[in-house]
Order: C-alpha cells, then sequence, then structure tokens
C-alpha cells in the first residue's frame, strides 16, 4: 500500500519572520528524497511543519499513509506520528539520564507500534549491534554517533511508513557521517519507507537519494528530478561543489 507526502504552497515562520515561501515538493511512495541547502535556509522549518510542531501560515501538506489520504495541517504532532509519519530531529533529542533501552521503548507509544513491540526491538538490536551490547548504558554518556544510531532506532520503534530525517550528519565525524547514511539506505530498504532527509551534506545524501530539492532562503530554487539531474545542476555544483 502506498505511502507519500505532498506538500503545496507552504509559507510559514516564527512572527513576523517569514522562513518558507509557497514551498511545493512530493515524496513519491518508498522514495527517498533529498532536501538540500545550507543551515538556516528553512529545512527544519518545513520538517516541523509536516509534524504539527510549527502551523504554516499557508498552504497545505497532505499525506497517503495505506492508500488513504490525510490533510496534516491542524493535527497536533501526536496525531501525525499515529498516522505512521515519524521525525529524527536534528541534535538527536534522546533522553540523557535514561537508558538506550528505555529511549527505545518510548518509541514504541503507537498501538500498532505496541504491537510489534518485540519484533521491532529485536529489529533495532539486530540493525545496530552496538545498542544491544549497551542496553543499560545512560544514552547521554554514548558517543554522537551512536547516539545518532540510537535516535534512528527509536523512530523505528514507532513502526512508521514515512520517515522524516533532520541533518543526520551533523556534529558528527566523516567516517561516522558515512556509516549513517548507509544506515538509512538500509533501514529504507529493509522497511519498504518512504524517507523525506533533509541534510547539508550533498556528497553523502546523493549517495541514496532517488531525487531531491535545493531550497535556498526559503524557496525552492531547484528541482533534480533523478539522482544525476541534481549532480549535475549549475546551482548545486556552486553551492556543493565549489565549481
Amino acid at each position: 500500500m502506498a505511502n507519500s507526502i505532498r506538500v503545496d504552497e507552504l509559507s510559514a515562520g516564527y512572527g513576523s519572520v517569514q522562513v518558507l515561501d509557497r514551498i511545493s515538493l512530493s515524496v513519491n511512495d518508498a522514495e527517498t528524497v533529498a532536501l538540500l541547502g545550507t543551515n538556516g535556509n528553512g529545512k527544519s522549518t518545513l520538517m516541523k511543519c509536516i509534524m504539527g510542531i510549527v502551523v504554516p501560515k499557508a498552504g497545505r501538506i497532505t499525506a497517503t499513509i495505506d492508500d488513504v489520504e490525510h490533510d496534516l495541517v491542524g493535527l497536533k504532532p501526536e496525531a501525525i506520528v499515529d498516522l505512521g509519519i515519524s521525525l529524527v530531529p536534528e541534535g538527536r533529542r534522546l533522553f540523557p539520564r535514561l537508558d538506550v533501552e528505555e529511549n527505545l521503548l518510548l518509541g514504541a507509544h503507537r498501538r500498532i507500534a505496541r504491537a510489534q513491540l518485540a519484533r521491532n526491538l529485536e529489529f533495532c538490536f539486530a540493525t545496530f549491534p552496538v545498542l544491544a551490547q549497551r542496553r543499560r548504558q545512560l544514552a547521554g554518556s554514548m558517543s554522537g554517533g551512536e547516539q545518532q544510531m540510537l535516535t534512528l532506532a527509536r523512530a523505528l520503534m514507532t513502526a512508521p511508513r514515512i520517515l522524516l530525517i533532520d541533518e543526520p550528519s551533523v556534529g558528527l565525524a566523516p567516517l561516522l557521517v558515512i556509516h549513517t547514511i548507509d544506515k538509512i539506505r538500509e533501514l529504507k530498504q529493509a522497511r519498504a519507507l518512504t524517507v523525506l532527509m533533509a541534510e547539508q551534506n550533498f556528497h553523502q545524501a546523493i549517495k541514496i537519494a532517488d531525487r531531491g530539492y535545493v531550497i535556498v532562503h526559503g524557496k525552492l530554487a531547484y528541482e533534480g528530478r533523478t539522482r544525476e539531474e541534481l549532480a549535475d545542476n549549475e546551482l548545486v555544483r556552486k553551492l556543493y561543489l565549489g565549481m
């Protein structure tokens, strides 16, 4: 059954500051779409609008979950999560004084996720063996790379259909960035997820993206309909490749 997101003419901001200006994009079933842009251009705000954390000033956001269309604007974040949309937030946002397993169990609050709790926990530990080894370790005492793994695993514990991933490479060493991006690709394929990933690291994002968008100053500056088209664009080369 199909799972997708569509954003139409979305404008949003904070108070009198407008951050997003008439953004339109789509993420089709089982795609990985990259939302590229340097820091401060509105990628995280768009993610927060989809999750109901920021209420748009104008526009529409719709999600199709298991072939059923839902209007997301006006829904509370918990209702959006309950539909099957999960966010991996920038900065990880773990509970540092809870251990690994406790953080994971907090992700399994959806009714369907509770029914699959044991299976999903086993999957997370198999995918990220270090989490199994450190299941009783406090999350706040783990390295940045380990915390990013835990954040991804916690999102999977909600049994999502659509996964939003906000800046997974931030604060990680280059080798850990490569490992994290590879894990996102592995998880997407294993669970047939629909993925929207906001990322500054073009070189890593392009490895797993089917296509992508470039956002500049809150506006969509370019849409690459294929990975190759995105990589060959003059704007992308200027912003990311120094050409």
